[in-house]
This record gives C-alpha cells, sequence and structure tokens, in this order.
C-alpha cells in the first residue's frame, strides 16, 4: 500500500465464513478494495478488464452494498444505501474521477503503483518455457508479436499465470467427468502454461483434482456463477442478482430428495463431500408478483422451467411428483418452525448475511407454496482450479523430493492453494496470491 494508491475498506456484518469456529467472528474481519480513480491508469484503462457483474451508470457499489441493495424494495436502509450510491457517484465525478471500486478497483490500483515505479507490463505475451541453466532457473521464453523472446531473470522467475481451468487436456488428466471448461469464471488466459513449464523444470504438484468449486447455471453464452450465496429471491433490483435465489429454493437429485445445503458457502459445492451428484440437479424455487425471484439473465436465455403447479414442474424436470412435493412439504415445515433439521441452515451466523431479515423465524428458510414455481440446472462449476506446484513458505517452488528448485517460485492459482481442500474465507483466492507474490518478491530481494 506504501507503493500504490490501493486502499481498503472494512465490510463491516460480513461474517467469517465458519463463525462458530474458535476465534470466528460473525461480524466478520472482511475488507475490500475502496474507491479508486480510474484517471489514474491514463492509457492503461482501455486494459482494464471489465466488472464481472457491471455497477449500473451514475452510481458506486461496494462488495457489501449489495446486502441491503437486493433489499431495496422491502427495506429502509436498503432505500437508503440506493440513494447513497447515487450520492458516491455524484461526489466523485464533481471531483474529476472515473470511480471504480471491487475487482477493478484492486487491479487498477496495483496497477497504478506499477506505473508510479516504472515498472513494464508486457500484455499478450504468453509464455512458452522456462529457460534452466545448471540447474537454476534464469529466465522466461515467451511469445511478443509473434516472435519468439528470451527475458533473462538472473535472481528469480516467479510463476503467477494463474491456474488451468481453460485446459481441456489438463481438466481430463487430473479431473472427474465430466467437470471441464464449460463451467468455470476463470479467466480464459488460464490454461495452465506456468504449471506445465514447471512440471518440465522438475517441480512437483498437489491437489490437482480440486478447484475452487461453486454451484453455476449453465447459460449459452456463459456459465451463471452464483456468487453471492445467499441472495434472497423476493426482491429485485437494477443490479443482476448476484446469488443463489436463497430463501425459497432447495437443490434437488434427480430422484428428488433435497441432498445438499443450498448455501454452501465459499467453494462448498457437494462434489467436494466425496460423492458425485447426478449431474445436472435441479433446483425448485418460486416466484411471486412479477416474478421478482428469478434473475432477468436466466429469464431471457431460459435454462429453466415454469409451472404453475408442483406436478407440473416435477414433470418437466423429470423427477417424480411425490417425491417433490414430499420434499417441498419436508423443507415448508423447517421453514415454519425455523431450524433446518436435515443441514442445519440458519444455524450459522454466515447464513443470514444475504437474507431478508423480514422472514421469520429464520431468514435462511421461507416456504415454497406460492406459483408460479420454477426450476433451473445447478452444475459444479468453479472460480479457477486449485491445484499447481508445490511451495515452501517462502514461495520457493519444490521437486517431488521436497529440494527447492533454485531460481524459481510461483504464487496464486499456479502454486498448491495454501488453503488446502477448504475456503476458509472470503478472498481466500487473492489474499494468498498478494501474500505469496510480496513474499516471492522480498525473497528475490533479499538474496541478491
Amino acid at each position: 500500500m506504501q507503493n500504490s494508491p490501493l486502499r481498503f475498506r472494512y465490510m463491516e456484518g460480513y461474517s467469517d465464513y465458519y463463525p462458530e469456529r474458535t476465534g470466528g467472528l460473525p461480524n466478520g474481519r472482511s475488507i475490500e478494495p475502496d474507491l479508486f480513480d480510474g484517471n489514474l491508469l491514463g492509457p492503461e484503462l482501455a486494459n482494464l478488464n471489465p466488472a464481472y457483474i457491471p455497477v449500473p451508470s451514475g452510481q458506486v457499489v461496494f462488495s457489501a452494498d449489495y446486502k441491503w441493495l437486493n433489499l431495496v424494495l422491502v427495506n429502509v436502509k436498503g432505500a437508503a444505501l440506493a440513494l447513497e450510491t447515487y450520492d458516491r457517484w455524484i461526489k466523485a465525478t464533481a471531483q474529476g474521477k472515473k470511480p471504480l471500486t471491487m475487482g477493478q478497483s484492486l487491479a487498477g490500483a496495483l496497477r497504478a503503483g506499477l506505473l508510479q515505479a516504472g515498472v513494464p507490463v508486457w500484455l499478450n505475451t504468453p509464455l512458452v518455457d522456462l529457460r534452466i541453466d545448471a540447474g537454476r532457473v534464469t529466465g522466461v521464453l515467451v511469445t511478443r508479436n509473434g516472435t519468439q523472446t528470451l527475458i533473462k531473470a538472473k535472481y528469480g522467475v516467479v510463476v503467477a499465470s494463474g491456474g488451468f481451468e481453460h485446459n481441456d487436456g489438463m481438466r481430463d488428466q487430473y479431473q472427474q467427468q465430466p467437470i471441464g471448461t464449460d463451467w468455470t469464471l476463470g479467466a480464459a488466459s488460464n490454461t495452465g502454461d506456468g504449471i506445465e513449464a514447471g512440471l518440465t523444470a522438475g517441480a512437483e504438484v498437489a491437489l490437482m483434482d480440486d478447484s475452487w468449486w461453486g454451484p453455476v447455471i449453465p447459460l449459452p453464452d456463459e456459465p451463471y456463477f452464483c456468487l453471492a450465496e445467499h441472495t434472497p429471491p423476493r426482491q429485485h433490483h437494477r443490479q443482476p442478482a448476484r446469488g443463489a435465489l436463497r430463501e425459497r429454493s432447495r437443490a434437488l437429485r434427480r430422484r428428488s430428495p433435497r441432498h445438499v445445503p443450498e448455501e454452501r458457502r465459499g467453494a462448498g459445492h457437494p462434489r467436494l463431500d466425496g460423492h458425485r451428484p447426478e449431474l445436472p440437479e435441479p433446483l425448485p424455487l418460486q416466484g411471486s408478483r412479477a416474478d421478482p425471484a428469478v434473475p432477468g439473465r436466466l429469464v431471457r436465455q431460459r435454462p429453466l422451467v415454469k409451472s404453475s403447479t408442483i406436478a407440473g414442474l416435477a414433470a418437466k424436470m423429470g423427477v417424480p411428483a411425490s417425491a417433490l412435493r414430499s420434499t417441498i412439504n419436508r423443507f415448508n415445515g423447517f421453514a415454519a418452525t425455523g431450524k433446518d433439521l436435515d443441514f442445519k441452515r440458519g444455524d450459522s451466523a454466515y447464513d443470514h448475511y444475504y437474507t431478508d431479515p423480514a422472514v421469520i423465524p429464520n431468514s435462511c428458510l421461507a416456504p415454497l407454496w406460492l406459483p408460479p414455481f420454477y426450476a433451473f440446472k445447478i452444475v459444479p462449476g468453479d472460480l479457477g482450479t486449485k491445484g499447481g506446484l508445490v511451495t515452501d513458505a517462502k514461495a520457493r517452488v519444490l521437486s517431488p523430493a521436497g529440494a527447492v528448485i533454485p531460481g524459481l517460485y510461483a504464487a496464486g492459482n499456479a502454486s498448491s492453494a495454501v488453503m488446502g481442500r477448504s475456503y476458509a474465507g472470503a478472498g481466500a483466492t487473492i489474499g494468498p496470491a498478494m501474500t505469496f507474490g510480496y513474499i516471492a518478491a522480498n525473497h528475490i530481494a533479499d538474496n541478491r
């Protein structure tokens, strides 16, 4: 932060993922990037990727705002916050700023730091291989403007090229079918180049069968990742709905019993629990007047089925009507009592973050009884792969024998995740990537 305009703000109220564990905080400890002025990037602003969820024109929206913006029609705080997002934009533009938030703020501010330090960044320059001399990594061979170019690195190379989520061959080799490249939200450039180069250099890899899993709705253009796991379904806002339509939804197998808590946090898709769910999994939910429960994108691209009756929905889903009705009746009973006896949905403070507090006795549970009814397909998607080069505490890449490969470092999804097979909390991907990139750079500088 001393070398860039990057600043952070506290996400008050965003619970730890596991607040019930020792040391867990129900009010959370997460931070997110504060507003960044995109004008500081100059011409480089054109190279900044668009936001995954575009912020509506004339508003400045932070991640922490979505909880209340999704409640704008039924909650006074939501309405007040919506007005505040416009006020932020007016103030920022009056100061001549181009306001950026969330991921764009993070990437933009870090890039601005590199500009200030005079560090060159070559875009569209794919890695071909590592240069190795006498057992030490001394540079990289890349392709730039159609020509292979050797970049020498006297002190070390840091592989931070992302995972292999868009590499069909590596997916087939390391992961279980039918999971492939169609259900990932990872960057298209994440094709495992750095990991493959590390393997050629003699590196060990781990966790290659794992990914940062999450529920995905397959759509014709790209997967719809249920990013905010608990978005309430009753409200509608100009911003596209971000989540799994939480309160009035339940995940079912083809034979129809509910088999997983719909609000699984982070990368908690059932595939990580040691069984292969039948795919795709149908997720029924209900609408209300004007069908505000259904995100506009799902309506437009129609990956869902709709019926005015449970029996009609079951027929379109291809599940027994009696089993679907029994499952819904059981769930509705839980909604009435406020206790989910199957999966304890709502027992954790984290479960309630994206819910409507007006839903009682448990804001995570609301009965599914009001037509029309919908169902859409859920598949095990991901934000990226989790496996990669094994490193030590100094970010140095290790061989299968545990020896350091001189001159080679790794960070981010190109390295084996320090989180192991868990998703411990918000930022479990980007946080370690930034931390171990920093560690690697310091180790290189200290040992020149």
